[in-house]
């Protein structure tokens, strides 16, 4: 796990390396033209359809994943090709190369604000097209917060989650890399399938479903390490996500900023709940800031997870 964390941090994903998303998000697209076909209008159909296809997917990711660790424990040598699945569950360089990409742009002389706009779609879901400086730094503020939790700490909670489970006994279980992939295949349906529209709405409920509970006590977690667990949860409240309006409070009242407000998708204006509202305007120092207590955090949540294992297996030992 910390040779996978390492990886991550320096490596990323390599754009010209096929990753294990990119299969989750064929087999998705492929299932969704079955199950639509089937499907048709009928909304039970479209439900079960979406059932099904969050079973095969989730399943299969946790069985290609458990294969794998299979191989290492059978052929140590194959251990790297463990080490690399692990490194691909987890985003945190991907998160800082991106975030880094907007700022990069927004501190050129002049700013250049359409570079840092187009950048910034690769990031949002919101229209990015005609966002002034502070409006860019807030919504760069607000993914960073949301993607932390959703791309880095909850596949390392599953990824040492697994470790604990094979450390008490379970080996035989599917360990770190299965449990990650398998929230992995969850996130991806999520994205691809997870929206309030067209048929999407009963056909994506499952696997966003699915993809909330996933999150929901890693998200909460990384509220309790900020120290802003009881601040994230009033603020979060009335978001209609039940875990990114928790996970940006954690990170704007650490900070001391406001997030939330009016965002457009689509054309259409729709206003998120103010978090932290007495909080000041978001700074590029703050989205910095922000990726370094991620790297703090998961070391943090590495070093208690280790020294968990450790003690456990010398207690073991000396019961012997």
């Amino acid at each position: 796990m910390v040779l996978a964390s390492g990886l991550d941090r320096l490596l990323g994903d390599p754009k010209r390396c096929y990753h294990p998303v990119m299969a989750m998000g064929a087999a998705i697209a492929f299932l969704r033209i079955w199950a639509e076909a089937w499907a048709g209008e009928n909304t039970w159909r479209l439900r079960l359809a979406g059932f099904a296809i969050t079973a095969l997917v989730v399943g299969g990711s946790i069985a290609a994943g458990w294969g794998i660790e299979r191989l290492a424990i059978w052929q140590p040598a194959t251990s790297p090709l463990l080490i690399i699945g692990m490194a691909s569950a987890l985003a945190g360089r991907s998160l800082a190369v991106a975030t880094g990409d907007v700022l990069a742009a927004l501190g050129q002389q002049p700013e250049n604000l359409p570079l840092a706009r187009k950048q910034l779609s690769w990031l949002v879901g919101r229209d990015t097209a005609g966002l002034d400086s502070s409006e860019i730094l807030r919504a760069t503020a607000e993914t960073a917060s949301e993607n932390s939790v959703d791309g880095l700490f909850a596949p390392l909670f599953w990824l040492l989650l697994g470790a604990v489970l094979w450390c008490a006994g379970f080996m035989g279980a599917p360990g770190p890399l299965a449990l990650a992939w398998g929230f992995k295949a969850s996130s991806t349906l999520d994205s691809m399938l997870g929206y309030r529209t067209g048929k999407l709405r009963w056909l994506g409920t499952a696997g966003a479903r699915l993809d909330d509970l996933l999150v929901w006590l890693p998200c909460r977690l990384v509220a309790l390490s900020l120290g802003q667990l009881r601040a994230a949860l009033r603020d979060g409240k009335p978001d209609p996500s039940p875990n990114a309006g928790v996970s940006q409070a954690a990170y704007a009242h650490r900070l001391g900023i406001k997030m939330g407000g009016v965002n457009h998708y689509e054309g259409v204006e729709i206003i998120k709940p103010l978090l932290n509202k007495n909080g000041r305007e978001v700074q590029a120092a703050d989205i910095v800031e922000i990726l370094r207590l991620n790297r703090i955090i998961a070391l943090q949540w590495l070093i208690i997870v280790i020294t968990f294992i450790i003690i456990t297996i010398l207690v073991s030992a000396f019961i012997r």
